[in-house]
């Protein structure tokens, strides 16, 4: 589990997150929703440490990561794995090589091990096949599930995923949310996803935190949404006429 308590973060003076506090649930797709410019990815790379925080409190099972001192968080880097955006696999490896990476810079393993564990991965994700094919030999999907498998190579405790649907069709989209919820129910992942895509948060939004000019305004689950009479949550999640058609279904 991670928790942030009253967190606030300034750049050159501009408040952008306000005395936020949110708990992000182990086993559960946790999601941070919000608009364009909300605060939603500096909450999530201050969670990471990527931001160094005004104050606040960032709780990775009762750790406070800005207490920590670099040997600590240097140990907690092997605990997290993550899934940008853009998927960010290296050109020039094969996928295998690609989910290899991270184990044979951060990990302990004899080769034998390495490769048990790539192949357990690359199978997880169903890219066994593509083991030896380079990144741009595959689909965007298939690249964004090559992602996955690296960031779980390590088997980690937490997972962040940045816009994990970016550049993805619909079809291709649900497979991803599907198997990024499997994988956090199976290994019990607490799992954050930043996205701005409506379908993720009603597939898979078990937690959901939105995020309105900076502070916290809503938190809940895909459910609780529909009933929500939080004015700027209701405009953001039924901006689409499909949206709004659910929602005068719904009453």
């Amino acid at each position: 589990m991670i928790e942030v308590k009253n967190l606030n973060k300034s750049f050159d003076g501009k408040q952008v997150l306000k005395d936020i506090s949110a708990v992000f649930e182990n086993g559960k797709t946790n999601l941070i929703i919000g608009q364009s410019g909300s605060g939603k990815t500096v909450l999530m790379k201050s969670i990471i440490g990527l931001h160094q925080i005004d104050n606040g409190k960032i709780f990775y099972d009762g750790r406070n990561l800005p207490d920590m001192q670099t040997k600590e968080i240097k140990n907690l880097r092997k605990e997290v794995g993550m899934l940008f955006q853009g998927s960010a696999l290296f050109d020039s490896l094969t996928v295998g090589e690609n989910v290899k990476f991270p184990l044979e810079m951060f990990s302990s393993m004899s080769k034998a091990e390495i490769e048990e564990r790539t192949q357990f991965c690359l199978n997880r994700v169903n890219l066994l096949h593509a083991k030896d094919l380079y990144p741009s030999e595959i689909s965007g999907g298939m690249q964004k599930r090559a992602a996955i498998a690296r960031a779980i190579s390590l088997n980690p405790k937490y997972l962040f995923c940045d816009e994990p649907n970016s550049g993805l069709d619909p079809i291709t989209s649900l497979v991803i949310d599907q198997l990024i919820k499997e994988i956090t129910e199976e290994f019990n992942i607490t799992t954050i996803i930043n996205t701005h895509d409506m379908n993720s948060v009603m597939e898979i939004g078990d937690n959901i935190v939105f995020i309105y000019k900076g502070e916290k305004e809503w938190q809940g689950n895909k459910d609780e949404i529909f009933s929500s009479e939080n004015q700027h949550l209701q405009d953001f999640v039924f901006a689409s006429n499909l949206y709004k058609k659910i929602k005068k279904a719904n009453k």
